[in-house]
């Protein structure tokens, strides 16, 4: 662990001492977000986004592309448009230019995003960022865009830091790449390609391609921003994405709900057998949470979609499941903690990929539920997961996110799991902390000290 003080904080995760009965308004989506952002930055004129999640990993991206010389103003605006008052962005285009610096923390999408847009950049832009952004695989979008024609300097290593040098347009054209450690390598592409001279020709080449809906949701806001793309889906090549060069609208964009950073209240219910309602659920959406109400259906629960939201209520009881979470492996870390407290053995396939996310998910999720006295194994591909009674006892976190909320979620139903840098959350859910208090009516615990 390291010696900073913000790391070595030890939140007291508290406990349910009922049911949960409560309504949580789940901050913007993550996903939506940075992807409006690029969109809107590449547009041919200015656009809104309304409602944006303010977190560590969307302000990266927003300080970015301001380096780049995208404009954003930060408003609260009134309910114009059609679109609900609150915070709004105001995204206005320019001409992009280095020289820039790129701080991309630990986000997969400012590293991933972004190179593609700093290619068309009228200048040098270098990317850094946190220690693990080392770690985490580039490969896949660097060799892709020096096979488009733009010149990188990373020093052969495949992964930050790096230097893209700009000139201020892209040829394009056909790429073949091998996407199946991160969905992302595909959106990257994609997202810049209609301002590539030829757009873009992506055939992804090596196992099979996870997370597809993040895929999906990158198709759908290039086809909203007036982009034409062919996909596997529409009858097209299997593996082949293509898009036409064109211009892209200017959007007033209202921000989801993040259905995946829902996952966390969902799971109170299911966890307590009470009751948690997310207001503004989408009844159609490419958010690969929107999966949470089969899973969290068939380990125990029940949902209903209202002009509410989605209401969840658990019945008491949490059953095991065997489920391929290969399109939405970002819900592994949640849904092994509900499974850890299940009556029955779970067995989670399809995320071999988690091994190069913010932290090693699949390792880091065995060590600390079985710290706590659980029975997880590693699988080739995802987790092995019998319940066995746990007890208190410090969870790590990797300075990932989704295993903090998961420790949570566990000390809900374990008096005594002390959460280490819990803060680590405002990656994509800022406040957490206070969300989660307020949800079971009580007040904030601090964190102490290691």
């Amino acid at each position: 662990m390291t010696g900073n003080p913000e790391h070595t904080a030890l939140w007291p995760a508290p406990s349910a001492s009922g049911p949960v009965d409560a309504t949580v308004t789940v901050p913007g989506s993550k996903s939506v977000t940075n992807r409006g952002l690029v969109l809107a930055a590449l547009a041919a004129e200015p656009g809104w986004l309304r409602r944006p999640l303010r977190s560590r990993d969307t302000l990266l991206m927003a300080e970015a592309l301001r380096a780049m010389g995208v404009g954003i103003e930060e408003t609260v605006s009134s309910a114009t448009a059609g679109a609900d008052g609150g915070e709004a962005w105001r995204i206005i285009p320019a001409g992009l230019h280095g020289p820039a610096t790129v701080d991309v923390g630990n986000a997969g999408t400012v590293m991933r995003f972004l190179p593609p847009v700093a290619a068309l950049a009228d200048g040098p832009v270098r990317f850094d960022g946190d220690p693990r952004s080392y770690e985490r695989p580039l490969h896949g979008v660097i060799d892709a865009l020096r096979a488009l024609g733009a010149r990188i300097d990373d020093d052969g290593r495949g992964a930050l830091p790096l230097t893209v040098h700009g000139g201020g347009a892209l040829d394009g054209g056909s790429v073949e790449i091998d996407a199946s450690s991160s969905s992302q390598f595909v959106s990257a592409l994609l997202l810049s390609a209609p301002r590539f001279n030829q757009g873009v020709e992506v055939r992804h080449v090596g196992a099979a391609l996870p997370s597809l809906p993040h895929i999906r949701m990158t198709v759908d806001m290039l086809r909203s921003a007036g982009a034409r793309v062919d996909t596997p889906e529409a009858g097209g090549e299997p593996n082949v994405w293509r898009v036409t060069p064109s211009a892209l609208l200017g959007r007033d964009l209202v921000v989801e709900p993040d259905l995946s950073n829902a996952q966390p209240f969902l799971a109170a219910a299911l966890v307590t057998g009470g009751r948690v309602t997310v207001p503004d659920w989408p009844e159609r959406t490419t958010q690969p949470g929107d999966a949470l109400r089969q899973i969290f259906t068939e380990m125990g629960g029940s949902c209903e979609l209202t002009d509410a939201g989605l209401t969840f209520t658990g019945s008491g009881c949490i059953h095991g499941i065997d489920v391929d979470l290969g399109d939405v492996g970002e819900l592994t870390p949640g849904i092994a903690a509900v499974a850890a407290l299940a009556d029955s053995e779970s067995v989670l396939r399809g995320v071999a990929h988690l091994r190069l996310h913010e932290t090693d998910r699949l390792a880091a999720l065995t060590k600390e539920i079985n710290g706590l006295g659980g029975d997880v194994t590693e699988t080739e591909d995802g987790l092995r997961i019998r319940p066995r009674p746990l007890h208190g006892g410090v969870f790590h976190t990797y300075d990932d996110h989704r295993l903090a909320t998961a420790a949570a979620i566990i000390g809900l139903a374990v008096e005594g799991v002390r959460v280490e840098n819990v803060a680590t959350t405002a990656k994509t859910l800022p406040d957490f902390p206070d969300l989660w208090s307020g949800m079971l009516g009580t007040s904030v615990a601090p964190a102490r000290r290691a």
